[in-house]
């Protein structure tokens, strides 16, 4: 059995009570910074500022911020893209860069994007100082990271605040968003996940299967249970977590052993004779495709997965499991005998309260294109293999 990991992150139960206009003030403001369009963004003692994504940011988004706000605007990136640039130690967190003079887009692009420094030159004068878990600079990346763009954002707090930020982001026509409202939004997400959709549907080699689908109420992307036989409900259940990978599963990638777990996965249960496939909305180790593509071409020019999601300034691994473990709730279950090599899994599903209470390998042999991949996964993630 496996014990309850310690949290480095705060409980579903500590966060504060949901508040449904709060996170759909979040929702609508990863829409805007996908859009390339500045946001208000509110810190717990009032103050406020505005933020603009990197990835989408316009020639002129800078000077606008300017503008908006009357102070020179800071570069606001992980810990870890703050690592790979020589600027930082390890650590996690955001930390701002920042020039004597006003940062342009130019420089703020080929800061935050690996693919947009060929020469590897730092602007003269560039300093960099870590940001607390509440400032506008951590908000601002986190709201990134929701809108599945690059990690980063170009930041300035409204020097010339009068009133509330709510009236100050009305004077310049921002949707306004509280830093806290951002830093709980994953966790209020996953305490609105609705079984919404039901239906038998037979597969080759696993005929008694249906599947369920899970809707959060922000309108985003639904997690699905793939439901083999009759399992028990109470009792513990044959399971599999699996991440969704359009390459590995749909297009038969031979970059990744995903599509194999997948289609094994099914096949071991439906062999048991019941057991559930969570099938998770978190392509990419929670990084999304268009950023795992990204990767993609980095590992092309000699790193790994790990060095190539921490260039880009990811976690390792950002994929989360307590929509795992609700969707599981959800269906009677609290304890697995759970299928994988990962141990994080292990401890993740123990930490959001469900029990492991056996881990089954699950392995494939190597293809001739992934056996980096695979000796990536055991030596640098603990895969068990």
């Amino acid at each position: 059995m496996y014990a309850d990991a310690p949290s480095d992150s705060a409980p579903p139960e500590a966060v504060l009570p949901m508040d449904e206009a709060a996170m759909r003030a979040v929702d609508r403001a990863t829409a805007a910074l996908r859009r390339g369009e500045a946001v208000a963004i509110e810190t717990a003692d009032g103050s406020v500022g505005a933020a603009v994504s990197v990835e989408s940011v316009a020639i002129d988004a800078v000077q606008r911020l300017v503008q908006l706000t009357g102070a020179a605007p800071v570069l606001a990136v992980t810990r870890r893209r703050a690592t790979v640039l020589k600027l930082m130690g390890e650590g996690t967190g955001v930390v701002a860069l920042s020039l004597p003079r006003c940062l342009t887009a130019d420089e703020a692009h080929a800061l935050a994007d690996p693919e947009h420094r060929p020469d590897g030159a730092m602007p003269e004068g560039l300093t960099a100082t870590a940001m607390d878990p509440g400032s506008r600079e951590t908000a601002a990346v986190d709201l990134a990271r929701l809108a599945r763009l690059l990690p980063a954002a170009i930041v300035a707090p409204a020097t010339g605040q009068t009133g509330s930020a709510a009236e100050w982001a009305a004077e310049h026509d921002l949707l306004l968003v509280r830093a806290r409202d951002i830093a709980d939004y994953r966790v209020h997400v996953v305490r609105t996940l609705r079984r919404v959709a039901e239906a038998r549907v037979p597969l080759s080699g696993a005929e008694n299967t249906s599947i369920a689908a899970f809707r959060p109420i922000d309108g985003g992307p639904e997690h699905l249970a793939i439901i083999v036989g009759n399992p028990v409900a109470g009792e513990p259940v044959l399971a599999r977590l699996h991440s969704e990978c359009f390459t590995g599963d749909l297009l038969g990638s031979l970059r990744c052993d995903c599509g194999q777990q997948l289609r094994g996965a099914i096949a071991e249960i439906a062999r048991h004779g019941s057991g559930v496939l969570l099938y998770l909305a978190q392509e990419g180790r929670g990084i999304g495709l268009v950023n795992k593509l990204r990767a993609y071409r980095i590992q092309d020019r000699g790193f790994d997965t790990v060095d190539a999601n921490e260039i880009l300034g990811f976690e390792a691994d950002e994929r989360v499991y307590l929509p795992a473990a609700e969707m599981l709730r959800q269906l009677g279950f609290t304890a697995v005998r759970l299928m994988t090599n990962n141990p994080e899994k292990l401890r993740q599903l123990a930490r959001c309260g469900i029990e492991v209470v056996e881990r089954v390998p699950h392995i494939f042999p190597a293809n001739g294109h992934n056996e980096g991949y695979l000796r990536t996964k055991a030596e640098r993630s603990g895969h068990m293999f």
